[in-house]
């Protein structure tokens, strides 16, 4: 089956999303922990969320995709800012354990001008003290495009927070297609190269999500420019081979592209079209 769904607004409550992903015909999302901009979360409300988990179940949906805000830095040269990012951090591991069992996806960061090593040295320090051996939500780090000084473009760096991880087993990856391919991954003309490369340093077992995103950029941009699938420079035929690779295709897909509800079913419906089950 074909895992597959979008960015859907958190303001109105978990049961809001899932009615949502229901009307678009997904069977999985991705949702903002708290504002994407800010720090603000709204408090949970339990019977929304008891409502969703029936809901959850009745649709058999597949797992869930949780995101960190963009402002969660947790490796600023801005010691306060790192504070912040950490507190956001703690805050969103319990309030994940509403909703057991599913993915936290974030960016590693950006060290400004601090230099790769101690921003790796800062994430995977964050990550150490706030992760628990009783927590059942798996942190993913967002591999990324590579644009300023952001941390985890490269299959290496991604490799080197996680070396320092002490709870590895709460640890995992998200690809995503924009990304890869602006941080210089050539996912159209040699996606099976680019996979033995990342389980070589990685380990393919730590790779648990993939956002699903065309580029309005040529490969090795360093930019993070998504655009809607079949209309940037990836295209339609190598996003349908990665839905349907044999390594990929049992993940949680989540499109990020620049659309409305109808352009996120659309997009849904062509994928899934395009999709062969086992």
């Amino acid at each position: 089956m074909l895992y597959i769904g979008c960015h859907l607004p958190s303001s109105k409550g978990y049961l809001s999303m899932g009615r949502h992903a229901v009307s678009l015909d997904a069977n999985t999302f991705a949702f903002f922990t708290r504002n994407p901009r800010g720090g603000s979360a709204k408090k949970i409300n339990s019977s929304d969320v008891e409502s969703f988990l029936k809901l959850y179940e009745k649709h058999k949906f597949g797992t869930l995709v949780a995101h960190a805000p963009y402002t969660m830095n947790l490796c600023s040269s801005n010691p306060s800012i790192r504070e912040f990012g950490r507190n956001m951090l703690a805050d969103d591991m319990q309030r994940m354990e509403y909703t057991p069992g599913h993915y936290y996806n974030f960016h590693p960061g950006s060290h400004v001008g601090q230099g790769v090593q101690t921003g790796i040295e800062q994430i995977s320090d964050a990550l150490n003290d706030i992760l628990t051996p009783t927590q059942t939500t798996t942190v993913l780090l967002e591999g990324m495009a590579g644009k300023g000084s952001e941390i985890g473009s490269t299959f290496e760096e991604l490799k080197a927070i996680l070396d320092r991880v002490e709870l590895k087993e709460k640890m995992g990856i998200c690809l995503d297609t924009c990304h890869l391919w602006e941080a210089g991954y050539n996912i159209v003309n040699n996606l099976e190269g680019v996979l033995e490369e990342f389980d070589r340093i990685v380990g393919i077992e730590y790779l648990k999500a993939m956002h699903l995103n065309d580029s309005k950029n040529p490969i090795g941009a360093h930019k993070d420019r998504h655009e809607k699938i079949g209309e940037g420079y990836i295209g339609t035929d190598a996003l349908i081979k990665i839905i349907n690779h044999p390594i990929l295709k049992k993940l949680p897909f989540i499109l990020e592209t620049p659309n409305d509800d109808d352009g996120y079913a659309n997009e849904i419906s062509l994928m899934r079209n395009n999709y062969t089950e086992w």
